[in-house]
């Protein structure tokens, strides 16, 4: 069994070959229960909250299978920590041998991003090159690069809780090329963006419907519990919103919210693969306002855990991540 760490697996999932590969996968599909979710209690509330472990498979039947265990404890930030780590077991769906142990938090991470990026690429303008992140952690930071695989991003904005958190990323994407800066008035990045990105642990609110302008893409990312909410209803009121899978009408927060609020329209809504199968049109004209939430999915795990064991070998200088374990 291979052992493929963040180094390598990072090499091996450049943005445009994993965007790729996830549009490949939502097209052809794959075996995707649901996810089990358990509540972790904390020892001591005082020294921190409560921590979530989620267990995610799927597989292609005689291909592959991939089994991901998280850890979400948003409690870490207070240790200094990142508040979600990850594990990806890939294994032959032919035989069952276990083929390699990947950097769960890479894969995590990219694929998340890259499936923003590719709903982004079906729903956001053609033009958009204003981009907004909210939140500064180990997906934030990936959403230029990833939203810049599909669409002209030149200017990011970052807002955070911990403006030093958000400075701190905006120098960074400084040094990687882009017109990045740190903001503290999160009402006026939103109204001058053409995407606004959010991938944080929020239970509250952050983004109100009221400051979005006609033609913005909203991208909602970090809520995957009935309790968490990056966004109000009235971001959903008249937007054009998709899901990455139904998965998302029973347990994103805002979905939940917006759907007691009256602003979602009845039904199930369309979802990436409808998107990418063509089932669905994406984006129709220039001033209509969409908005994409997604909760995670294995799918998007499979995808990336067989091109990064595909491709690990085959980048320059990855002998030290990518290795044989007995």
């Amino acid at each position: 069994m291979r052992l493929i760490d963040a180094t390598a697996a990072a090499a091996a999932l450049p943005f445009g070959a994993l965007i790729a590969a996830l549009r490949t996968r939502f097209i052809e599909g794959c075996e995707v229960p649901l996810r089990h979710g358990h509540a972790i209690p904390a020892v001591d509330p005082a020294a921190g909250a409560a921590g979530t472990l989620l267990l995610m498979p799927a597989w292609r039947p005689g291909r592959r299978i991939v089994v991901k265990l998280v850890s979400v404890f948003p409690g870490n930030a207070a240790r200094g920590l990142p508040a979600l780590h990850s594990v990806v077991l890939l294994l032959d769906a032919g035989n069952g041998k276990p083929l390699a142990m990947i950097d769960g938090d890479t894969i995590t991470s990219r694929r998340t991003a890259a499936a923003s990026a590719l709903a982004a690429s079906l729903l956001a303008r053609p033009d958009a090159s204003r981009l907004l992140v909210v939140g500064a952690g180990r997906v934030a930071a990936l959403m230029p690069a990833a939203m810049r695989a599909v669409r002209p991003v030149r200017q990011v904005s970052v807002w955070a809780r911990r403006p030093n958190a958000a400075q701190a990323l905006a120098d960074q994407l400084a040094a990687d090329g882009f017109d990045a800066q740190a903001c503290t008035e999160l009402e006026q990045a939103a109204r001058a963006a053409h995407i606004v990105s959010c991938a944080t642990l929020s239970t509250e609110p952050l983004i109100s419907g009221h400051w979005l302008q006609a033609g913005t893409h909203l991208d909602l990312i970090g809520g995957f519990t009935p309790q968490m909410r990056e966004a109000d209803a009235a971001c959903f009121a008249g937007a054009r919103v998709v899901v990455d899978t139904l998965e998302a009408t029973v347990k994103s927060g805002d979905w939940l919210q917006a759907a007691a609020a009256g602003t979602v329209d009845p039904g199930p809504p369309s979802t990436l693969a409808d998107l990418c199968r063509g089932a669905a049109s994406g984006r129709e004209h220039e001033g209509e306002r969409t908005l994409f939430k997604s909760v995670g999915t294995a799918l998007e795990d499979l995808a990336a855990a067989e091109l990064a064991f595909d491709g690990a070998a085959a980048v320059p200088g990855c002998d030290d991540g990518s290795r044989d374990i007995r």
